[in-house]
């Protein structure tokens, strides 16, 4: 209902009968997504049905959104792609209503409403809003006008209304107001700075930071100034090295102010006012005057794109590198010719396997801002093109059949959930090679020579409980007699549905596979036979 205003007439077997057509519509390109992108990464232009879809866009949306609800454990292979296209959809609404937003005039300093779409940009599928997160500070807000109450009921800040942005000029009535913000997000609400765990993507997320009440210097920095703006104190943003900063002016209004006329507040430990001294003390370091200067929206903004963006470089265990994608795309944004970022973005999708074609485009780009990148873009570019050009050249579907001769000594199918014998890891089998199919750099990196089999043996592709994809030699796995779901985002690329035992191949797979199914069956029927007799 908050997409329709109580005022207005709406005709709602009308309105029915449009969400119903945009639900069959959903549904009708969900199901073509396996069989279209089964065997490689949805691409750039793989999302244009959904695009040029009439209608409105929050009903097709709601229908996505009610096949994520769907029943735990079946349509998968639905769940896997509806989630790819409501990710899609959401992230382009954001990314354009970013673009708007830094369009802008300088003066225009809502640093909560940036933060906002970044967290709404890596976070796509959560229910977050502007209007949520100032919900919440609000009550942070009213907590701290209560303390404030005690301190000095006649307080001006007290006669505020919501939405107003009056400032208090006197420095004793401001300190009023943050000695009471202190004791309200310290003492009350025990916010904290985020030592133990400083380096996790949630710290940047503000809904994240309200919700568990920690953060790092910036986002802390970014409530801290939030709340005391709207209590009439006009605290501003300094872009500190190593740790981000608020400026308290102390200076009498229109005179001449340098650096020392400022007392600079660390919101990330718990509000401690500090001198120019004690701000060089904290990072260890002297710093030219120019840094203690305030920032606007968008350099603050660069700072947290870029405390994300050294984050997902930092990723080891996910391998779509997803919040690498998300602050590449974010920070490109704002700043879209960086040639860097622009090389890395190219780089990385070119290691991924995926979208080719922008992979040119991006170059292209590159070659045009900087002409002495020619070796690198000359590089990316004929191997792209030899990509594009295997890509072309694929036969139809490989089938293989377990009553080949060849594939004899295959002892496990796919959907069988499995245990690693030496790492002790879970994982489900969805693709297996009757012996090892990697060269020979991978097998004699990964140490296959001295397995007591080799390479001369099955391998199995499998997803792992840790999200991870990995190769692994038939003599180091065994059934798990104990199994459990694999939580693995894309498991519903390969699998319509979990039993409880086993997971059921999707079409696409089924077809690459057609007689695992029926060895999957006979597999868990003997498990659970000489279970029960060991029970007897």
């Amino acid at each position: 209902m908050k997409h329709y205003s109580p005022t207005d007439y709406v005709n709602w077997l009308e309105e029915y009968k449009v969400r119903q057509k945009a639900g069959l519509e959903a549904r009708k390109i969900v199901a073509s997504f396996s069989k279209r992108f089964f065997s490689e990464h949805v691409p750039c232009n793989g999302f244009s049905d959904i695009e040029n879809l009439e209608g409105p866009e929050i009903f097709f949306e709601d229908e996505l959104v009610c096949i994520l609800n769907m029943e735990g454990r079946k349509a998968l292979t639905w769940k896997y792609y509806a989630k790819k296209i409501l990710y899609y959809l959401r992230q382009q609404k954001i990314l354009n209503n970013l673009k708007a937003f830094l369009q802008q005039p300088d003066d225009y300093e809502s640093y909560l409403e940036g933060a906002v779409y970044i967290d709404q940009y890596c976070n796509p599928l959560s229910d977050i809003s502007l209007k949520d997160i100032q919900a919440q500070i609000d009550n942070i807000v009213e907590l701290v006008c209560k303390t404030l109450r005690g301190m000095n009921s006649r307080h001006p800040s007290l006669a505020f209304k919501a939405g107003e942005s009056s400032m208090i000029m006197e420095i004793e009535l401001q300190s009023q107001v943050l000695d009471a913000m202190n004791y309200v997000l310290y003492d009350q609400l025990k916010f904290k700075g985020n030592r133990m765990d400083y380096y996790n993507a949630l710290n940047l997320y503000m809904h994240q930071v309200l919700i568990r009440r920690t953060g790092i210097p910036i986002s802390m920095s970014l409530l801290y100034l939030t709340i005391a703006r709207q209590l009439g104190v006009p605290l501003e943003p300094v872009n500190f090295p190593s740790h981000f900063l608020l400026r308290w002016c102390q200076g009498a209004e229109g005179a001449t102010l340098d650096i020392f006329d400022y007392i600079y507040i660390d919101a990330f430990g718990k509000g401690k006012q500090l001198t120019v001294k004690e701000c060089e003390y904290l990072i260890g370091q002297h710093v030219t005057a120019a840094l203690y200067g305030v920032v606007n929206v968008k350099k603050v903004l660069q700072r947290m794109v870029g405390n994300l963006l050294s984050l997902g470089k930092r990723e080891g265990i996910d391998q779509s590198y997803q919040l690498l994608r998300d602050s590449l795309d974010l920070y490109l944004a704002m700043y879209p010719d960086q040639v860097q970022l622009l090389l890395l973005q190219a780089r990385l999708y070119f290691h991924l396997g995926i979208w080719p074609e922008k992979v040119l485009d991006i170059l292209q780009h590159i070659q045009t801002l900087d002409p002495g990148q020619h070796g690198a873009v000359g590089y990316l570019v004929q191997h792209t093109l030899e990509h594009i050009e295997r890509k072309k050249e694929e036969v139809g579907v490989e089938v293989k059949l377990r009553s080949h001769e060849k594939h004899r000594d295959v002892c496990y199918s796919i959907g069988l959930i499995m245990k690693h014998k030496r790492y002790g890891y879970n994982c489900v089998i969805y693709g297996w090679d009757p012996t090892c199919m990697m060269g020979h750099e991978w097998i004699r990196n990964m140490n296959v020579h001295s397995l007591p089999h080799g390479h001369h043996q099955p391998f199995y592709n499998v997803l792992v409980e840790d999200g991870s994809c990995r190769y692994a030699a038939q003599e180091n796995l065994e059934y798990n007699v104990e199994p459990q779901e694999i939580s693995h985002p894309d498991v519903g690329r390969y699998f319509s549905e979990f039993t409880g035992t086993h997971y059921i191949p999707n079409a696409e797979l089924e077809i690459r596979y057609p007689e695992d199914l029926e060895s999957v069956y006979e597999t868990v029927q003997n498990i659970y036979s000489a279970k029960k007799e060991d029970i007897e």
